[in-house]
């Protein structure tokens, strides 16, 4: 009896030994790269959709407050509610207006009463695209509402700390002179 467990032992032992040394010589198989045109129409899709549904909550936001605006090419859609008669908004200008600049859900994450009024060359960035787009359609004494899309605004990052990602933008502007 005692010759067929120590048999058995040694066997299983073997077995073991076997095993062990049959897995660790076989080849992990590759990783498998996507392929780039297929992950490229995969995240092309995403954003067509992403694109969509932000558009319709844009226009559902529009609806609701009964507003008609006017949409470029870009997204950007926009409204003059009172006009000025002072000088028109050109490239290389200094742009100085009060503003608002809210988010869908109606809550404000920036004003010129809380932080002054926001001064930047047109055309020289440093504001968001839309911003530097919508600010040629104006002139002094002009008071707008702006829509920015995501990818006119702070696009998938946000900024950091009051704009969250992937928010559209809502702006509230008095253009108060230019330089």
């Amino acid at each position: 009896m005692q010759k067929i467990v120590s048999f058995l032992i040694k066997l299983l032992f073997n077995i073991l030994v076997a095993l062990f040394v049959v897995s660790c010589n076989e080849n992990p198989s590759p990783k498998q790269n996507p392929n780039p045109s297929e992950l490229k129409e995969t995240l092309m899709e995403v954003n067509k959709k992403l694109v969509k549904s932000e558009n319709r909550d844009i226009e559902a936001y529009i609806k609701r407050y009964g507003w008609e605006m006017k949409k470029t090419g870009t997204g950007l859609r926009y409204m003059i509610y009172k006009h000025g008669n002072g000088e028109k908004a050109t490239t290389g200008k200094i742009a100085n207006l009060n503003y608002k600049v809210g988010l869908l859900d109606g809550s404000i994450c920036y004003s010129s009463e809380e932080f002054g009024p926001k001064i930047f060359r047109i055309g020289k960035g440093g504001v968001e695209s839309g911003l530097e787009e919508g600010i040629l359609f104006l002139r002094v004494g002009d008071h707008v509402k702006f829509i920015l899309p995501s990818h006119l605004a702070f696009g998938l990052v946000g900024d950091s700390n009051k704009i969250p990602a992937k928010a559209t933008l809502v702006y509230d502007i008095e253009l108060i002179e230019l330089k």
